[in-house]
């Protein structure tokens, strides 16, 4: 008896296996999923443009005999102490807490060695990173754990933190499994207490009460720290307009490729804009102000090379700012851990349950024995060797596409590949003078 062929099983899109695993785990705990890192799920990005390097049009810079610099300086446009680095590529706040103190320290040993900043982040400022940082900015956060007025002064530049790409319009983790003592007593808590950051800050509601608190903290630090105000990509236009009425000197946009210590899978997946998406509306912005360049505008969510730099850089940012890829490169997610990875039923590199403090690589945990795995030194060489890298790549780039400067590079250096980034990025489609909204022909 001859049997009628059966139709392959066909998985479904919309229902997918990672769709059907978490129902099943909503169903089964109530509660919804909390994670580290940033968006999973595929965005146009940095990958979906290329550089037209030079050939008759222009001419390429010789990399051995021709200089083509990498300096910047933020912070110009009302700082007495504006903060001057080597290289356009900084490090984002990561709190300790969220993150080990030798991972702090290592990543104040890497940004000084090759001539950069790090940042805070949530929790206050200890005194490994203020000492191993030469260039330390302070974040200044809704939840103001740790918060002093000595420790502004202390710092060289503070970061108003309005929002974060990973979660715009949240406020942040930190499980009370990281809750150690002395984490405890910077943030004022209960040790091993769940904490959660408020999402707006508490002293203020809107751009015309921040100019009063920009004010604020001119007074305390006498008038010498840049104020920078990150803002989580959203509104990016109207947002970076705020920010340069409210009195900034830096706009730090955070995309939504940026990551998190720990939130909800929801928000990391679901709320604000690709980086790609977010770099041209904030360039337009201080423009029409004719501030672009005066306030400078620092970009982040997903950098990972110097291409990524290069082409940041292109659409009309003055730096960058790398968080994830920092702790890669000193350790995290490191394969040689895999076998412990494993039994915490995952992988090196999809391994995200930062918030629980069982991290093999020692990073972002503060039980003593993991901590004990980073060697901040070597860790520290490792950042600086990454960060020599990506700033080589971008160097590279720009000599090929005929300047002498990382910040010549210009929108007319790029073409995109896609539709959507042509754009997002305001960026000829390759092989035509078009992108989606232009006009006038």
């Amino acid at each position: 008896m001859e049997h009628t062929p059966r139709t392959p099983p066909r998985d479904s899109y919309t229902f997918s296996n990672a769709v059907n695993a978490e129902i099943r785990r909503a169903a089964a705990t109530g509660i919804y999923d909390i994670r580290g890192g940033g968006t999973k799920r595929h965005v146009p990005h940095f990958d979906d443009l290329l550089f037209l390097g030079a050939s008759m049009s222009r001419y390429p810079l010789e990399g051995y005999r021709e200089k083509c610099g990498t300096d910047v300086v933020l912070g110009t446009r009302f700082a007495k102490k504006p903060i001057e680095l080597k290289i356009p590529i900084t490090i984002a706040g990561m709190s300790f807490g969220a993150l080990s103190g030798p991972a702090k320290e290592a990543l104040g040993r890497g940004a000084t060695m090759a001539g950069t900043s790090t940042t805070t982040g949530d929790g206050g400022m200890t005194d490994e990173e203020r000492g191993h940082s030469e260039k330390l900015v302070y974040q200044y956060l809704p939840s103001r754990y740790g918060m002093n007025p000595d420790d502004l002064r202390r710092a060289d530049a503070i970061e108003v933190v309005i929002g974060q790409g990973a979660k715009p319009g949240g406020g942040g983790m930190l499980l009370g499994q990281k809750i150690t003592q002395r984490v405890a007593n910077m943030r004022n808590l209960p040790v091993g207490i769940d904490q959660r950051s408020a999402c707006r800050h508490p002293d203020w509601t809107g751009p015309d009460d921040l100019e009063i608190k920009i004010l604020e903290l001119r007074e305390i630090t006498n008038w010498e720290k840049p104020i920078y105000i990150k803002i989580g990509g959203a509104r990016p236009y109207y947002d970076t307009a705020l920010a340069v009425k409210a009195g900034a000197d830096v706009v730090v946009l955070d995309g939504m490729q940026g990551g998190t210590a720990a939130t909800q899978d929801v928000f990391i997946e679901h709320v604000g804009m690709p980086t790609l998406a977010c770099i041209r509306p904030a360039v337009q912005a201080l423009q029409d102000l004719g501030m672009h360049r005066k306030v400078q505008l620092v970009v982040s969510g997903g950098i990972r090379s110097g291409a990524d730099v290069a082409k940041a850089l292109a659409l009309g940012a003055d730096a960058v700012s790398i968080g994830t890829a920092a702790l890669i490169a000193i350790g995290e997610l490191d394969p040689k851990w895999g076998a412990e990875y494993a039994a915490l039923g995952t992988t090196a590199d999809a391994y995200d349950d930062w918030h629980e403090g069982r991290d093999p690589a020692g990073i972002t945990t503060q039980d003593p024995e993991l901590m004990k795995r980073v060697d901040p030194v070597e860790a520290g060489r490792l950042l600086r060797n990454y960060l020599a890298v990506m700033t080589l790549e971008a160097q590279t780039i720009a000599r090929a596409c005929g300047h002498n400067h990382v910040h010549n590079l210009e929108p007319e250096d790029l073409c995109a590949l896609t539709m959507e980034a042509a754009a997002m990025a305001q960026i000829p489609l390759a092989g035509t003078n078009w992108f989606p909204g232009k006009t006038g022909f």
